[in-house]
């Protein structure tokens, strides 16, 4: 696991754009694993940027996103596909077509985790998959647990969680419980995981996660058994260590 050090917020945003813009460079037709949340938002518009550039192509690009909520349609403004739309595809010239995320409107689980298992294999697989910490370790919507998922599944919110994102909706009961979500077993294949982690309130988790036991109950420190993940963390995150 390599560690890199930013400065803050701005600077760990291009810092990891670097290690994405280097993964198309080096190969067009790469299959990039996306992650949705507010940490990834500042990578995605250093990418935009530098599409408006003319220093990207997009257009051989296959992505495949780690979630989405169950429940949504894709126009919901809270739909993790809204907001890959609204934050990096609608911006640059990738094929929409090759975009994929978890089909959040089928209601037959199992059916929806099946066919996302199919479209994640029919891809080829992940070269690059972009990962947020969450402050419980959470990657992906792969909660603490007594024992790691394997492939794609449905999974129950916690109550933090939907309490967290009670804010963008009008009321409680509007905020969705489930979410189908990439199992740890996916996630692993990628050939390479870049994890992007700000702030203070990280620090914490990131020590666990990083430097502590692997353990299902703080998802991410699996990602010690990875053989190349490069996490990127401002100064904040990283006063833990």
């Amino acid at each position: 696991m390599k560690i890199i050090k930013a400065k803050d917020y701005m600077d760990m945003s291009r810092k990891a754009a670097n290690i994405i813009s280097a993964q198309v460079i080096i190969k067009p037709d790469c299959v990039l694993g996306l992650a949705t949340g507010s940490t990834p938002v500042g990578t995605y518009k250093q990418l935009v940027e530098w599409y408006n550039k003319g220093d990207l192509d997009f257009s051989e690009v296959t992505s495949v996103n780690l979630d989405e909520y169950k429940g949504l349609t894709r126009d919901n403004d809270q739909s993790y596909y809204y907001f890959m739309n609204d934050n990096l595809f609608k911006h640059v010239n990738i094929n929409k077509e090759r975009t994929h995320l978890p089909d959040g409107t089928e209601p037959d689980s199992a059916k929806a985790c099946d066919d996302y298992n199919k479209v994640i294999a029919s891809v080829g697989g992940i070269d690059l998959q972009l990962l947020g910490l969450g402050h419980n370790g959470h990657i992906g919507f792969n909660e603490p647990a007594d024992s790691f998922e394997l492939e794609t599944h449905c999974v129950d919110l916690t109550e933090s969680t939907i309490k967290a994102n009670q804010r963008f909706f009008a009321s409680y009961d509007e905020v969705p419980k489930q979410a189908y979500t990439m199992g740890i077993k996916t996630i692993m294949q990628a050939k390479k995981v870049l994890v992007i982690v700000s702030g203070e309130d990280k620090a914490e988790i990131v020590k666990k996660a990083f430097f502590g036991p692997v353990k299902p109950q703080v998802p991410a420190s699996v990602l010690q058994l990875h053989n190349d993940v490069v996490v990127v963390a401002d100064e904040a995150a990283l006063s833990g260590i």
